[in-house]
């Protein structure tokens, strides 16, 4: 069974950093495309971050480009989410996902966790 827990989700302030983490189990995080979308109250879900499972290509939207990093670890199954520089505007909830098809990954995932709550206020 496929399953894929976030963590690190938190209050933070404006210009501060967090690091979220997703442990995924049930299949082999290495072959697979892992991503992170978001979603704030009253908005549609936001793609934020993937990663191919060679860990040779990441893609960011331009909303996060150049303050969020997607980095994964294959022998620990974990994919993580760096964001610095923060913004009242992130705040929302953070999803991690997973797809083996780079086709699906940015828009529907296979696989979903249940989501992390990161506040960013002062």
């Amino acid at each position: 069974q496929v399953q894929l827990v976030e963590s690190g989700g938190g209050l933070v302030q404006p210009g501060g950093s967090l690091r979220l983490s997703c442990a995924a189990s049930g299949f082999t995080s290495s072959s697979y495309y892992m991503a992170w979308f978001r979603q704030a109250p009253g908005k549609e879900r936001e793609f934020v971050a993937a990663i191919s499972w060679s860990d040779s290509n990441t893609y960011y939207p331009h909303s996060v480009e150049g303050r969020f990093t997607i980095s994964r670890d294959n022998a620990k199954n974990t994919v993580y989410l760096q964001m610095n520089s923060l913004k009242p505007e992130d705040t929302a909830v953070y999803y991690c996902a997973a797809d083996q098809s780079k086709a699906t990954i940015f828009l529907s995932p296979d696989y979903w966790g249940q989501g992390t709550q990161v506040t960013v206020s002062s």
